[in-house]
């Protein structure tokens, strides 16, 4: 879209955004109310419906994780991620905020008896010691949550991952990290003045605004004094088809493995 179209957004973009809820958890089980469907050609942007961008993150999920420990996937929406770490650790806990993406992870977990999901607010002080007297020492995957958290949350979270990895464990995370700026980015995934696809729109209307997750923002979040990078860089993170293409969206973004330090 020329640089100068894309302002002709705007009017969509703001009267679309005013209905997200003050109440960060009211807007996640609000938007996980309006999803029809999960998968290829569904509703949910951040899911392209195949194993393609887990395959990509697979070879430094096994050089820096536990295949001993448990995972625990934060943040996990309808499961998708969850289910596929489940194929390397021994049982893998989906947690979320929004009870309606707990009941549909649950739902399409038909046969993967290592695999459990529940409700979990992992900003709240102690979520972690919580899932920590019940697991232990924990691997931990976040795909897509920082991104969306103001930098209070995004602190709260990464402290309570801390006693939750222990001496063990070890946290995998990839975020959005598309630089820049909100209408670049819709536009990217397939917005114009004429029409915004419906994965989008629903994000839009019912999401909290995203922002860039990438090394200043790690380091914010996870401190020197708490935490050891073990490797990071640059992904791709796939999302749904938003075009007539017939692939899935592709959008920059970073990946970090962190060690808690000592």
């Amino acid at each position: 879209m020329p640089s100068l179209k894309k302002y002709l957004l705007l009017p969509s973009i703001i009267r679309l955004s005013s209905r997200v809820p003050r109440n960060r958890n009211t807007a996640w089980e609000g938007y996980w109310g309006r999803i029809q469907k999960t998968g290829s050609g569904g509703d949910v942007l951040w899911d392209a419906g195949n194993d393609h961008e887990f395959a990509s993150y697979l070879p430094a999920l096994q050089r820096t994780l536990n295949p001993d420990l448990p995972v625990v996937d934060v943040g996990c929406g309808h499961g998708s991620f969850t289910r596929l770490l489940a194929g390397h650790f021994p049982r893998a806990f989906g947690v979320d905020v929004a009870p309606g993406a707990v009941a549909r992870a649950r739902d399409q977990n038909t046969d993967l008896p290592s695999v459990e999901f529940r409700t979990l607010d992992c900003t709240v002080a102690s979520a972690g010691e919580l899932l920590a007297s019940e697991l232990g020492d924990c691997n931990v995957f976040v795909r897509g949550v920082f991104h969306v958290l103001d930098p209070g949350a995004r602190t709260a979270l990464a402290a309570n991952l801390l006693p939750l990895v222990g001496r063990r464990g070890r946290v995998f995370l990839v975020e959005t990290n598309f630089r820049g700026n909100a209408l670049d980015y819709i536009s990217r995934l397939g917005a114009s003045p004429r029409s915004i696809p419906r994965p989008l729109k629903l994000a839009i209307s019912g999401l909290p605004k995203p922002g860039h997750f990438g090394p200043l923002e790690r380091l914010a979040a996870f401190d020197d004094d708490g935490w050891t990078v073990l490797e990071d860089g640059a992904v791709t993170i796939d999302a749904a088809d938003m075009t007539t293409k017939g692939q899935p969206e592709q959008i920059p973004g970073y990946y970090a493995v962190l060690a808690p330090r000592g």
